[in-house]
């Protein structure tokens, strides 16, 4: 594939608002985590609630798609000038020449949550609901593409956990195809009912706030957060250069195993896979990687998998962390956000540790940092696996 720059980017988590707030707490080893104090919910877990999403109501004109899930997008939105950046793209291209492609896995269903909450006990009837602009799953992709003003294609993934890091290969099809110019990406999932007390049922949750790799591992701790990139098309090398470089999308391998509905093949088999195609898209051998962003979603079989498939394809030396400990699992976004993450080591030149695991599981056998350290790699890549083994690797460069 093409190198597509990555002109902008920013997210929002449980460690504050845009990237700044998310990799300060990072260099720290610091976690959002807290005691699940979510509604009414009565679960003996931690999660990484965004405060002040109650009081952040989205643009009038648009109230229709009021619900947290897009409140949460609207506030990432602006954050980090990102904002500013897609309406200076929609000036250049037009607003029908960029794109919109992001990912979420349960899109506002809490809107859907409230309304049976509030069902008429005598006829069974829901209170007014605006479905198609909330519970939707498109509803995210609507959302985002109206706040901006753009009338370019649009579409929604929603392949769980990896929701959000498909969408950047979505999107370089799409440019290479010559069906946008331009593309913002990206994701969003917040708390639900249903997210809490479906991992609890599958009895997924920790007690603690979530330690992966760690030989005393039990369990993810759910966050909520958003994230979006704005891609353009890689300028000529002379102009690039001339620029001042940048962070490209070098590669994205993708792959489905469907081993299980909820656990990753034993050997990492998709996952490897997934790394492979990321590194021939962008024609690079593995040497040339010098950072993973792991999955790490801090369950004894993900973690094993995972790391056992880095170590074979990579070998045990190259240095790996998980930072769902800092923010929590985000399900939808966490492709996102974790790419972000993996684009911050470049530009800081600074791989970031692992928050709340104290070491590292003899029987997950790659390099996992438990501190950050100092290093200025050419190349990261960032995994991201869902449910049903919708897997995805990312690579990022410098230009």
């Amino acid at each position: 594939m093409s190198p597509l720059v990555v002109s902008s980017f920013t997210a929002i988590t449980c460690l504050g608002r845009g990237v700044d707030a998310l990799w300060r707490a990072l260099v720290e080893r610091r976690s959002g985590l807290q005691p699940c104090a979510f509604e009414d919910v009565k679960l003996n877990t931690f999660i990484g609630e965004v405060e002040g999403l109650a009081r952040a109501p989205v643009r009038g004109d648009l109230a229709a798609f009021d619900c947290r899930n897009n409140r949460l997008a609207e506030l990432t939105l602006n954050q980090d000038g990102f904002l500013e950046a897609v309406l200076a793209a929609r000036e250049r291209f037009g607003p029908g020449r960029v794109a919109v492609i992001v990912g979420t896995s349960t899109s506002g269903i809490m809107q859907t949550e409230r309304a049976y909450q509030r069902l008429d006990p005598a006829t069974g009837a829901l209170p007014p609901i605006h479905y198609a602009e909330t519970q939707n799953t498109y509803s995210l992709g609507g959302f985002v593409r109206r706040y901006l003003g753009l009338t370019g294609p649009a579409h929604v993934v929603s392949t769980a956990c990896s929701s959000s890091a498909k969408v950047f290969g979505d999107a370089a099809r799409m440019l290479d195809a010559g069906l946008a110019d331009a593309a913002v990406v990206g994701g969003c999932d917040s708390l639900c009912l249903t997210t809490l007390y479906g991992f609890g049922s599958l009895e997924l949750l920790s007690d603690r706030p979530c330690r992966p790799f760690d030989p005393d591992r039990n369990g993810i701790s759910i966050g909520e957060g958003a994230g979006f990139a704005l891609l353009q098309r890689a300028p000529d090398p002379g102009a690039r250069a001339k620029a001042g470089g940048g962070i490209v999308l070098a590669g994205v391998g993708e792959s489905c195993d469907a081993y299980h509905m909820s656990t990753p093949h034993p050997e990492g088999l998709g996952a490897t896979l997934a790394m492979q195609r990321a590194l021939a898209a962008g024609g690079l051998a593995p040497e040339a990687v010098g950072y993973v962003n792991l999955h790490g979603t801090a369950t004894r079989s993900n973690d094993t998998a995972e790391g056992n498939a880095v170590a074979k394809l990579f070998g045990p030396g190259l240095p790996c962390s998980a930072t769902k400990g800092a923010t929590g699992h985000l399900l939808g976004a966490a492709g996102i956000a974790e790419a972000i993450v993996s684009m911050l080591a470049l530009r800081h030149e600074w791989l970031p540790g692992t928050a709340n695991s104290t070491a590292v599981d003899p029987a997950c056998s790659c390099r996992v940092l438990l501190e950050g350290s100092r290093a200025a790699p050419r190349y990261v890549l960032s995994n991201s696996f869902g449910f049903g083994g919708n897997n995805c690797s990312l690579v990022f460069g410098r230009a």
